[in-house]
């Protein structure tokens, strides 16, 4: 028997589908997720043990990527497409804690995390939600509230964390990041974390788990990774594993690979900027 879905859900949810945003949430042990959430983020604990700390790590590095465009870039101005639902952290309040007046709109192709979204902003006058999909980028380009609330004369932080190894190979992932990148501002800045590839079992588990229950969900070599930043300059220290990204302090001393838990392999990230 389907799972009802509750009055307070917005139209146009099938809670026996998962989608990315609530199996995320699912298993960083959130509430805003249905049973078919559930059962995925139980393949991907099945696959990859520590796919918590897995997620967590992620959400490690938006904060740190966002703290570092904001406070040693300037950005002042956020684009967050594939924002998922919010957690503990999210990227206006790391952004709003270091610049107040900083503005983010966040943008998601599942209609819960614009009504989840709204209703957590609802007095934030500087931040805001709109559905769409990264596979639009027109559209998202010429969405009124996307204008209304980013001057594109201005740099902008795009921010692709979690997001692009979910775009097919035959969906030409570059096009779509080269399209969203084309009209903004030179300084801006791109931000995205992916899943690598360079063969080891965590990767290749958390890659499965993922086109099992999503349908999406590719790991890729380091350097077809390091092609979606469409030759721009990386800042220190470039395209990492997130154990090792530390934007704000690129001289860190960090872990050595050969030390890492199987967890701390499957994510890189990595911010150019747009000259």
């Amino acid at each position: 028997m389907n799972e009802a879905v509750p009055e307070w859900s917005p139209a146009g949810i099938d809670p026996a589908v998962p989608t990315t945003a609530r199996v995320y949430d699912a298993i960083l042990g959130g509430r805003d997720n249905f049973k078919a959430d559930r059962e995925a983020a139980d393949v991907f604990t099945r696959r990859v043990p520590q796919a918590r700390e897995a997620a967590r790590l992620n959400r490690a590095a938006l904060i740190r990527g966002v703290r570092y465009m904001v406070r040693w870039a300037g950005i002042d101005q956020i684009l967050d497409i594939g924002c998922g639902l919010p957690t503990e952290q999210n990227t206006h309040e790391a952004a709003q804690e270091i610049n107040p007046g900083a503005r983010v709109v966040y943008v998601d192709n599942d209609p819960m995390v614009l009504s989840h979204g709204r209703a957590l902003l609802v007095d934030n006058r500087t931040t805001t939600v709109v559905t769409a999909d990264m596979r639009d980028p027109a559209g998202i380009l010429a969405n009124p509230e996307v204008r209304a609330n980013l001057d594109f004369d201005r740099p902008i932080g795009l921010m692709l964390v979690g997001m692009i190894m979910h775009i097919a190979g035959d969906e030409s992932p570059d096009e779509i990041i080269g399209a969203l990148m084309e009209p903004l501002a030179s300084g801006s800045h791109l931000f995205l974390t992916a899943w690598p590839d360079t063969g080891d079992p965590a990767q290749h588990a958390l890659s499965q788990a993922s086109l099992e229950t999503l349908g999406t969900g590719w790991a890729r070599p380091v350097e077809r990774i390091r092609g979606h930043f469409l030759g721009m300059p990386l800042v220190p220290p470039g395209l990492e594993y997130v154990p090792r990204w530390y934007p704000e302090e690129p001289d860190r001393k960090v872990p050595a690979f050969d030390d890492f838990e199987p967890y701390e392999r499957t994510y890189m990230a990595g911010i150019a900027v747009k000259p």
